[in-house]
């Protein structure tokens, strides 16, 4: 059974609108969120465009206070913007005059504890900045400027750049979604290694069903807007996955449930289930 003191991620009753007018109409654009997530559990979201799935993220990071409910990260209530938090997002948003091992140091810079040491301990920073690189298959491209890269290998960089803080949580805004399905399943497999080396927690927005299935633990289908989360599916495939698991009947079945909810959802509506 799990208790309070196993979840990283609680959210009680959540509901957010974005203005006072909104709240006044009761106009919410995320309703009703009960979500427990475990320690170094990865979790995946989905459903239809504009269910809400990014405020959520939004709420999670404390980038947007709830209007109601209560929200605690690592068991400490959620008042603004988490330090403990990586994230990366569809376009990898690196700096164009900084080379790739410069912007992957850039949390190092502002971040503090680490802002304050930058200075005396850069050689230490960058070894670590440049061993991360070698771990997604950067090695050697480390003083490479991001027009030099390809949109997968500037991708791996945006992931490295959110983990270089060491955060106890990642969360991932539809992160591969610009890139063909090759490369893709490629950054999958990154993903998958980074994260069973070093458990973090993850909370991955995606419109991708296999990706959702593939990486998660948990995947959860929100409702069109106001949002809330109306299926919670475990995904039970063992772990270590490989992409031969994508071929596999059970994959397949659980992919084909999801769509059948997500597409029941665009039509009416859905209620819980677990």
């Amino acid at each position: 059974m799990t208790t309070p003191a196993d979840n990283f991620v609680d959210f009680q009753n959540v509901w957010l609108a974005y203005n006072d007018e909104l709240l006044a109409q009761n106009h919410f654009a995320v309703e009703d969120i009960n979500l427990q997530v475990k320690q170094g559990e990865f979790i995946a979201i989905v459903g239809p465009s504009g269910c809400g799935k990014s405020t959520f993220m939004k709420l999670t990071t404390g980038l947007r206070k709830p209007s109601r409910g209560s929200i605690h990260v690592d068991g400490q209530p959620v008042n603004g913007p988490l330090k403990i938090s990586g994230m990366a997002f569809q376009a990898s948003s690196l700096l164009p005059w900084r080379t790739t091992l410069d912007n992957v140091l850039l949390p190092l810079e502002i971040v503090e504890p680490y802002r304050s040491n930058f200075k005396a301990k850069k050689a230490e920073y960058e070894a670590r900045a440049i061993k991360l690189l070698q771990t997604v298959g950067l090695g050697g491209y480390e003083r490479k400027f991001p027009w030099q890269l390809s949109g997968g290998m500037q991708q791996r960089a945006s992931i490295c750049r959110a983990l270089i803080h060491e955060p106890k949580m990642l969360l991932l805004d539809e992160p591969f979604g610009a890139l063909d399905a090759f490369t893709r399943e490629e950054l999958w497999c990154t993903l998958r290694d980074l994260w069973t080396e070093q458990k973090f927690n993850v909370i991955l927005v995606t419109h991708d069903l296999r990706e959702s299935v593939f990486l998660a633990d948990t995947v959860y289908v929100m409702s069109k807007s106001p949002g809330r989360f109306v299926v919670k599916r475990h995904i039970d495939l063992p772990r270590p996955r490989d992409l031969e698991v994508t071929y596999t009947p059970e994959f397949t079945d659980i992919v084909h449930e999801l769509r059948g909810h997500i597409g029941a959802i665009r039509k009416t509506g859905a209620v819980i289930q677990q």
